[in-house]
């Protein structure tokens, strides 16, 4: 039977909300196993945040929580409690890797940072991925996603020429995960190596500028400031969502060759469109985008979004449904035949989707394991993987340091 590529590779997770979770998951499909290390009383957010699993609060009920933690333990600890970060010390010392995306200096300052995490455990990888690092004027920014988004320029571009700046609803917590993975592989690699470990510090700001350098090369070669243009390309036309049959039906279409126009045009039986002075040529769509527009929705709206983007891509057009959850759960044909998302058990909400790896691996398996409940994992961890005794979990019981 295929192995999974990261069995055997453990990791104490004091990660939360998006980034290092995310970046845990991965690690976990892959066969990694990983020990979310979170309280009660100040344990992940994402589970106090709705929506809820048919609208029913509860710290397990949460859906962003469970779509973001599959394939790991929980152990609940109480970290402000001196025999809780023993505990917890207790866990990197087993471990291989200790993740962590606090605001810079919170594991410091929690008796937790890498310093003394190497005095149980010499040649441990810590990963740290705060907002913008752990040293320099912002390292001890607080904030979530949707600030640093603000702030790393993806606002400022988006929405509409004459409207204020928009959040676009994906934040940079979806880009440093894949940074994550990467170091982290490269670290264990090291490690394997030379027999030491490494202390990685990430800032999720940072590795936001990857997403933003054509805009940036353009500003530093051609003095260009980007400005909001909604769905507009300045070098295609058309280009944008345009309405389609049906309660809010859109399809994407973009045009940027003189082929894809002389394509665009047989599709939707305007083939004289290709002579006329207005259209023909990029720059004469361009200064008549308004009326350009217009005119392919009188199109589009009569056409249903599917069928707009198979005869478009058929002839040669970029185009694309503007697809719902809906449509990404249970109709994407492509989805469905990678088997990309997964159902895996929950014992408090039923069954779960999930999404695996966005990639395989020819010589081995990932499996999407359950997202656990809240301490679900205290007795086995404690018991099973540090060697507590029965004296020492009833102890630390009663004092609070496990919760």
């Amino acid at each position: 039977m295929r192995k999974k590529p990261l069995e055997g590779i453990r990791i104490a997770d004091f990660g939360w909300v998006f980034t290092i979770p995310l970046t845990t998951k991965m690690l976990g499909d892959w066969g990694a196993e990983v020990i979310k290390i979170e309280g009660v009383k100040r344990g992940d957010g994402e589970r106090r945040r709705p929506p809820y699993s048919k609208g029913v609060p509860g710290l397990d009920r949460a859906v962003d929580f469970n779509y973001n933690n599959t394939s790991r333990k929980s152990l609940s600890l109480n970290l402000q409690h001196p025999k809780g970060k023993a505990v917890a010390k207790k866990v990197v010392a087993w471990a291989d890797i200790v993740t962590e995306n606090f605001s810079g200096g919170v594991m410091e300052r929690m008796g937790l940072g890498y310093d003394a995490l190497c005095q149980v455990n010499p040649d441990i990888i810590m990963l740290s991925a705060s907002l913008q690092g752990q040293t320099g004027p912002h390292a001890g920014m607080p904030g979530y996603g949707h600030h640093l988004s603000a702030l790393s320029g993806f606002h400022h571009i988006n929405g509409w020429p004459d409207r204020p700046p928009h959040h676009m609803g994906i934040y940079t917590d979806y880009i440093a995960p894949h940074f994550c993975l990467a170091a982290l592989m490269g670290a264990l690699d090291y490690r394997r190596r030379t027999g030491k470990g490494q202390y990685i510090d990430i800032s999720q700001y940072e590795a936001s500028m990857h997403f933003q350098a054509p805009l940036l090369l353009d500003h530093q070669v051609n003095g260009r400031i980007a400005r909001r243009m909604g769905n507009r390309h300045p070098d295609a036309a058309p280009h944008g969502a345009f309405r389609c049959t049906g309660e809010d039906r859109w399809c994407v279409i973009a045009v940027f060759t003189d082929e894809e126009w002389s394509g665009f045009c047989d599709v939707i039986g305007r083939p004289a469109w290709t002579a006329d002075p207005k259209f023909a040529a990029l720059e004469g769509r361009k200064a008549n985008e308004d009326d350009l527009e217009r005119l392919v929705e009188t199109w589009t709206k009569n056409q249903a979004a599917e069928d707009v983007m198979t005869r478009m891509q058929a002839a040669g057009v970029p185009a694309g449904v503007v697809q719902t959850a809906e449509d990404l759960l249970d109709k994407d044909p492509q989805l469905k035949h990678d088997g990309f998302f997964r159902t895996v058990p929950h014992d408090e909400v039923g069954e779960l989707r999930s999404p695996g790896p966005p990639y395989t691996l020819s010589g081995a398996i990932s499996e999407v394991g359950p997202t656990p409940l809240l301490g679900e994992h205290n007795d086995h961890v404690c018991r099973e993987i540090l060697g507590m005794t029965d004296e020492q979990i009833v102890e630390y019981l009663s004092e609070g340091a496990i919760e």
